[in-house]
């Protein structure tokens, strides 16, 4: 099998199970819609593709956790838990066969409408709530809460999935020493300091689900690993203004110390009070009180001195009043208490804040982030369709870097895949390229293509980009290009960050009616190297037959783009 390829739709697994078309893809591998030819059923198929480039240890300690995740959903006994039919063995790796479900996961229907109705994100969370105390009665934590793991069956149902990374009460760790295993932006601020996690883990990460689910924004995710584990620790969100009576929930579940959260039963009377469009009066014993000056000097307060908050809570830490809470006298902001963050850092201060970055670089430098183990567990992407490694998460073989600056490249010599080899090129960067693709330069652009530009990626470097943003670059291109492109569709144009810089995404079909002719798919990555510049562009494009493969292709590149070295 050339690995560099990818899996085909059309293979059979086992004898019996189909490919169809891809459902979803992330860090750890792809999702396949698939034909069981023996029950005559559709299934979900789990392609386990991060270990294909991965030294032999990471590749069985990742084989491991598929098998970890086949087991922890056995246990569970729950409409709620995605059940697991079968496990398979296939290109020397395991396979998970699934219960398919009809419709979006809450991250794809979060992204779609922008944001989900109060009452009807607290009647998802009562169910993800069932399925987790069904799954924390069976000795099982689920470690991954987030929207992309929370699907929306059309009929209705809400079930739970991707047990990945599951600890199992009596069953030995996998995970390697020190290693973060998790969505960052969804782990609960004890997992970031190193603590065991517990049931009350699981429920912070629902609050964090919720309030994605809301506002249409992760609550903590920043422009680093480093900066969204500072958020996770010493950071309040920011007071949700979409959420209604569930914001009180969400607040409450969302407290650093698992201590002061709800319990699960709690948990699921306050969300049958906001499912209701009832106040959750018992949260306000979960909430902390918060202070506000008399005149804001952050620019929030409404400068009137009653208390009443006029936007989002201040950045040292404080929490945004809710209804119900009391509102003490105004203070000053030097006499505001600060939250304590926990064993791992003193008392959270503005002083204290590059203490705790300083505390979180070791956290990280201490985690097993070098191979795709590390790196594909603490995927910072969550199903929007990021490619690996453009999403300012840290990956495969990279050191964590700090905001505004370019981390060492994704893919080290050692494990570039098979059929693959790094080129340096002239121009100063550097990145992979399957092998046999031959360099050619165009008006300025440099490409790599194996037949004359068909399969192509394509380098532009602007020294001096017209625009403050490269997401304006892109709709002024595609205001150009939507004319002058037969067939111009639009996939997707946004904002993200791409090693730790201002970037964005484009992807976009057409069809070609001159040189290679036919359906063709576009994806184009842009970013600022630093304040006003460069601008880089990485860009791929391929006839639209294949295009899963050529999408592959495209990530690996982004992985392992080296930006040309500034001049001493």
């Amino acid at each position: 099998m050339d690995r560099s390829q990818g899996t085909d739709a059309g293979l059979v697994l086992a004898g019996r199970y189909r490919l169809g078309d891809v459902l979803g893809r992330g860090g750890m591998g792809k999702v396949w819609r698939a034909h069981d030819e023996v029950l005559h059923r559709t299934v979900a198929v789990k392609e386990l593709t991060a270990g294909l480039y991965v030294a032999e240890a990471d590749r069985l300690v990742l084989h491991a956790r598929t098998q970890k995740e086949a087991r922890a959903a056995a246990r569970i006994t729950h409409p709620g838990v995605v059940t697991v039919h079968d496990v398979i063995e296939y290109d020397n790796r395991p396979w998970i066969v699934m219960q398919y479900v009809d419709g979006p996961s809450l991250a794809d229907q979060a992204k779609e409408s922008g944001e989900v109705a109060p009452r009807e994100a607290a009647r998802i969370g009562l169910h993800v709530l069932s399925a987790l105390r069904a799954a924390h009665g069976a000795g099982v934590l689920h470690r991954d809460v987030k929207p992309g793991n929370v699907l929306l069956a059309r009929d209705g149902q809400v079930l739970l999935t991707d047990f990945g990374i599951a600890a199992i009460e009596g069953d030995s760790t996998i995970t390697r020493t020190g290693e973060l295993v998790g969505s960052i932006d969804y782990l609960a601020p004890e997992r970031v300091r190193g603590g065991d996690p517990g049931p009350a883990s699981d429920l912070w990460s629902l609050g964090a689900t919720l309030y994605t689910a809301v506002e249409g924004t992760s609550p903590f995710r920043r422009t680093s690993p480093i900066s969204t584990m500072q958020a996770v620790v010493t950071e309040e969100p920011p007071a949700p203004v979409n959420a209604g009576p569930l914001g009180a929930v969400i607040t409450a579940l969302l407290r650093k110390d698992p201590a002061e959260r709800p319990t699960a039963a709690q948990t699921e009377q306050m969300l049958l009070d906001a499912m209701e469009g009832r106040e959750p009066r018992a949260a306000q014993a979960h909430v902390p009180t918060q202070r506000f000056p008399e005149e804001s000097r952050y620019g929030y307060g409404d400068g009137s001195g009653s208390g009443t908050p006029a936007g989002p809570p201040r950045s040292d830490g404080a929490t945004a009043r809710l209804p119900g809470a009391t509102i003490p006298s105004a203070s000053t902001a030097s006499d505001r208490p600060a939250p304590d963050p926990g064993p791992a850092s003193a008392p959270v201060t503005r002083r204290a804040r590059s203490r705790w970055r300083t505390v979180l670089v070791v956290v990280v430098a201490a985690a097993v982030l070098g191979g795709a183990a590390g790196l594909i567990a603490m995927k910072y992407g969550e199903g929007s369709g990021t490619p690996p490694g453009a999403s300012g998460g840290t990956a495969a073989g990279s050191t964590p870097s700090a905001p505004g600056t370019t981390p060492e490249p994704t893919i080290p010599a050692s494990e570039v895949p098979d059929g693959w080899h790094r080129v340096d090129d002239p121009a100063g960067f550097s990145l992979v390229v399957p092998k046999g693709w031959e360099r050619q330069v165009n008006e300025g652009q440099i490409d790599y293509t194996p037949d004359d530009g068909a399969h192509r990626i394509r380098i532009s470097v602007d020294p001096d980009p017209d625009f403050d943003h490269p997401y304006l670059h892109m709709e002024n291109m595609e205001e150009q290009l939507s004319t002058r492109l037969p067939g111009y569709q639009r996939i997707g144009m946004e904002k993200n960050t791409f090693r730790d810089r201002p970037g964005a995404l484009w992807e976009f079909t057409w069809n070609e009616t001159k040189d290679h002719a036919g359906p063709r798919h576009g994806i184009d990555q842009m970013y600022y190297g630093g304040p006003g510049g460069p601008e880089y562009a990485l860009y791929l494009t391929a006839p639209q037959e294949g295009w899963e493969a050529s999408r592959e292709k495209f990530d690996i590149m982004l992985r392992s783009w080296r930006a040309p070295q500034p001049q001493q």
